[in-house]
């Protein structure tokens, strides 16, 4: 099964890069989310202006600012990204998730291709993974296409953690629609973590979305966006509260338009021994 069908399983969809796996502790995992704008770096409101080109041309910088992504995420053992270039024209047809994952030496990805314009994009979400997972889902999200998200699983049984990595839309009705969705995922779950750029702020998800009542908590709630003078907290990583997490926080490095956020995960004792085989 192909990346961008729905239910996909892990063998069938997930790449290994044949990496070792650096995963540092058998309890804990060390999450990020991390909207990249395809390498763009952006100081300033005026530059979506000046430099929109370079969401369809190939340019200089791009490299070097996917280098520095790929030293940030070396950090972490489970990242989301959202707008990542799945191998166009305007990143010289290389992958940057596949390219991220090696440079970060992470056995496992997946991209998760949401729009295609070839040759010029290829819109995408990413998953970088230390772990092996027991299960992906690759699900399309309601409204117009171009929205999806992923439901992974790690570990098995009653203690098994569900985490949806997504980009939501920017309008609230939609929004909504999506969210409504997610929490269908959801609730054959004890423990799960909903993960990427949501496009809203945590008071509007947390009570005033269909996830209300679903017991979640931010791991954080910081600005992240716009990275050069953030004002807005559009990134998250929410948890059930049948989970924690220490260390929560927004990464100070403005490399795209959106600050990335972090925290780690506690894993539930029976998968405390998690281990890459």
């Amino acid at each position: 099964m192909q990346p961008g069908s729905a239910n996909a399983t892990l063998e069938c969809s997930v790449r290994c890069t044949g990496l070792p796996s650096q995963l540092q502790s058998g309890h804990r995992l060390r999450l990020l989310s991390f909207n990249i704008q395809v390498g763009i770096r952006t100081s300033a409101y005026h530059q979506y202006l000046t430099r929109c080109w370079k969401h369809l041309l190939p340019h200089r910088e791009r490299e070097g600012n996917l280098q520095a992504v790929g030293n940030l995420l070396d950090h972490y053992d489970l990242v989301a990204l959202q707008e990542v270039d799945g191998g166009s024209l305007r990143t010289r047809h290389i992958n940057q998730v596949e390219q991220l994952a090696l440079q970060a030496r992470f056995p496992y990805w997946y991209q998760q291709l949401n729009r295609n314009l070839a040759p010029f994009a290829r819109h995408s979400n990413g998953l970088l993974s230390r772990i092996p997972l027991s299960r992906l889902e690759d699900h399309p999200l309601p409204g117009p296409a171009g929205r999806r998200a992923m439901l992974l699983r790690i570990g098995q049984g009653r203690d098994a953690v569900a985490v949806v990595m997504m980009h939501l839309a920017l309008g609230s009705r939609t929004r909504n629609l999506q969210l409504a969705y997610v929490r269908e995922l959801l609730q054959d779950y004890r423990h799960f973590v909903l993960m990427g750029d949501l496009n809203t702020q945590p008071d509007e998800l947390l009570q005033r979305s269909p996830l209300r009542g679903l017991a979640l908590h931010a791991a954080q709630q910081a600005a992240t966006f716009p990275s050069w003078k953030p004002s807005r907290c559009l990134d998250h990583i929410l948890l059930s509260d049948t989970l924690q997490s220490e260390g929560a926080r927004v990464v100070p490095y403005a490399v795209s338009d959106h600050l990335p956020v972090a925290t780690e995960l506690i894993l539930p004792p029976t998968l405390a021994t998690l281990q890459v085989p």
